[in-house]
C-alpha cells in the first residue's frame, strides 16, 4: 500500500511559505465571543419528529503534560474536577442533571466506573446514574453522542458527557505468571501448599509489565504507525515540522488573546492553582530539526516535536433537549447534529478515521465541505493530519480505497484547528473530544460561522464525526 500511495496521491501544497501564511494570518481577535460578526443564513438541520440536541456549555481543567501539575492524582480527581468546573460556570442544580457519561482509556482499577466516581465527589447525588465508555482517542466523543441519543430518544433532558485521562500514573501489572501464582496462593489452605507455590516462584516472574500506546491486533505503536502512514502519503519531515509548529504558534496566539474560554482554573490540592496549559511551546524549525525520530529509526520523520504529547485533563459538556435548556433560561451555544463512527483496517489505515467520517457525516447531513465554515480535527500526529489532508483530496484513494466516485476534497486551511490543535494543547486520551466540540461552537460565534464539523481518529482504526451548528442568536 505504501509504496502505491506514495506515488499516486497528488502532493498538498505544505512548504514553508504556507507556514509563515498560516502564522501570519488574522485571527480577528475578540475576547468577547459574544461581540463576533452574525453569520450568514444557511438552512438549519433540525428534523422534524426529532429532538433538538444543544450544548450549553462546555468545559475542560487546563490539559497538562503528564508528570508535571497533575503526577500525584487519580483519574477521578481530574474528572470532579472538570464537573464541579461545569457546575460553576452554569449554576446548573446538580438534580437537573438526568445522567453522566464520561469517557476514558486507561483505566484506573480502583474507580473503573470514573464516571461514577467523578460524579460522587462533584456532589452529585447518589442517585444520578453514571457510566463509563472507551473507544480510544474517541472516547468522550462516544460519551456525547451516548447522551444525544438519550436525549433524542426522550430517556433524559439532561446530560452531561465529558472525558479524562492520567497519563502520569498508568497501572502496570505484575507478569502474567505472577499473577497467576499470586492468585493460587490465595486460595492456598495449608501452610506446606503455599510454600510449594512460593517455591515455584522465578526472577522473571518479577518483571513487570508495561503499558503501551500500541495496538493489540498488530502489536504495532500509533507512532510507529504514523510513520508508516506518513511515508505512504508522501508527507516529508519538513511538512510535518512546519505543521506542528503552526499548532503551537495558534494555539499561544489563541491563549493570549483570551479564546481558550472552556479553560477553568484547577487548584491541585497542596499545589497552586493551574489557569493554562503548558504543553504550548512554539518553537523554530532549525529547534526542531534537530531531533532524532521518535519510533521508525533512523530514517523516521515522526518525531517527539511533530507529536501529541503525554497529557493530563478532563473536559465536561453539559447537553439537553432544547425545550429544557429554553425553559430553564439557558442560552445553549449549539446544536448537536448527525454524527457517524466508522472502522477500517488497523494497521495500514490505523489513523485515516476523518477522511473516512468526514464525507459520510456530510451526506448524512446534506451538506457539502463548502458549507462548513469550521474544522475542527483531532492532530494526534502532524504526519496523520497532513495524510488525511492528502487522502482527502485524493480521487484515486476515493475511488481505490473507500468506494467513491471521486474525493471529498480538503478543507481550506484557514478554516481548520484556527486555535491550535492537539499537538498544541495536549491530547488527553478520553477528553479530547468534548474539547473538539466547544471549540468549534466557541469559534462559530467568534467567526460568524453556522457550521462546524468535528473529526477525529482513533486507536483499532476508528474514527468519529459530528456536525455543530451554531445556535441562532
Amino acid at each position: 500500500m505504501s509504496s502505491m500511495l506514495s506515488s499516486a496521491i497528488r502532493t498538498l501544497p505544505v512548504s514553508s511559505a504556507w507556514a509563515a501564511g498560516a502564522f501570519a494570518r488574522s485571527l480577528s481577535c475578540s475576547s468577547q465571543l459574544q461581540a463576533a460578526a452574525q453569520p450568514k443564513t444557511k438552512k438549519t438541520l433540525g428534523k422534524s419528529g426529532v429532538k433538538n440536541v444543544v450544548v450549553v456549555e462546555g468545559v475542560r481543567i487546563p490539559f497538562l503534560q503528564s508528570g508535571t501539575s497533575y503526577a500525584d492524582l487519580m483519574p477521578h480527581d481530574l474528572a470532579r474536577a472538570a464537573l464541579q468546573g461545569l457546575l460553576t460556570r452554569t449554576s446548573v442544580p446538580k438534580d437537573v442533571v438526568d445522567y453522566i457519561v464520561y469517557g476514558t482509556v486507561i483505566q484506573e482499577v480502583k474507580t473503573s466506573n470514573v464516571a461514577r466516581e467523578a460524579a460522587l465527589g462533584a456532589g452529585f447525588s447518589d442517585k444520578t446514574p453514571a457510566h463509563t465508555v472507551t473507544m480510544a482517542c474517541i472516547s468522550s466523543n462516544q460519551a456525547m453522542t451516548t447522551g444525544v441519543g438519550m436525549i433524542a430518544a426522550g430517556q433524559c433532558d439532561v446530560v452531561v458527557a465529558g472525558g479524562v485521562e492520567l497519563m502520569s500514573d498508568v497501572p502496570i501489572r505484575h507478569s502474567r505468571k505472577m499473577r497467576k501464582t499470586m492468585l493460587t496462593l490465595n486460595r492456598a489452605k495449608t501452610l506446606g501448599q503455599k510454600l510449594s507455590l512460593i517455591s515455584k516462584i522465578r526472577p522473571d516472574y518479577f518483571a513487570p509489565e508495561l503499558p503501551a500506546v500500541a495496538e493489540f491486533s498488530t502489536s504495532e505503536t500509533m507512532g510507529h504507525s504514523a510513520d508508516r502512514l506518513a511515508a505512504a502519503f508522501g508527507v516529508s519531515r519538513a511538512e510535518q515540522d512546519e505543521y506542528a509548529l503552526r499548532s503551537h504558534a495558534l494555539a499561544k496566539k489563541a491563549q493570549d488573546e483570551g479564546l481558550l474560554l472552556d479553560v477553568v482554573p484547577f487548584k491541585v490540592p497542596g499545589k497552586d492553582t493551574v489557569t493554562k496549559d503548558n504543553g504550548i511551546r512554539p518553537s523554530s524549525l532549525e529547534q526542531m530539526g534537530k531531533l532524532k525520530p521518535a519510533f521508525v529509526k533512523p530514517y523516521g520523520t515522526v518525531t517527539a516535536a511533530n507529536s501529541s504529547f503525554l497529557t493530563d485533563g478532563a473536559s465536561a459538556i453539559l447537553l439537553m433537549s432544547e425545550e429544557k435548556a429554553l425553559a430553564m433560561g439557558y442560552k445553549p451555544k449549539a446544536y448537536l447534529r448527525d454524527f457517524v463512527y466508522v472502522s477500517q483496517d488497523p494497521k495500514d489505515q490505523l489513523l485515516l478515521g476523518p477522511t473516512y467520517a468526514t464525507p459520510k457525516v456530510l451526506e448524512k447531513a446534506g451538506l457539502t465541505l463548502g458549507d462548513i465554515d469550521v474544522f475542527e480535527f483531532h492532530e494526534a500526529f502532524a504526519g496523520q493530519i497532513l495524510a488525511n489532508l492528502k487522502a482527502m483530496d485524493s480521487d484515486w484513494f476515493a475511488q481505490n480505497y473507500m468506494g467513491r466516485k471521486s474525493k471529498v476534497g480538503a478543507p481550506p486551511l484557514d478554516k481548520f484547528n484556527t486555535w491550535g490543535g492537539s499537538l498544541s494543547l495536549g491530547h488527553p486520551f478520553g477528553a479530547t473530544g468534548c474539547r473538539l466540540v466547544i471549540t468549534a461552537a466557541h469559534r462559530l460565534r467568534k467567526e460568524g460561522g453556522q457550521f462546524g464539523l468535528v473529526a477525529a481518529c482513533a486507536a483499532g482504526g476508528q474514527g468519529h464525526a459530528m456536525i455543530v451548528e451554531l445556535y441562532p442568536q
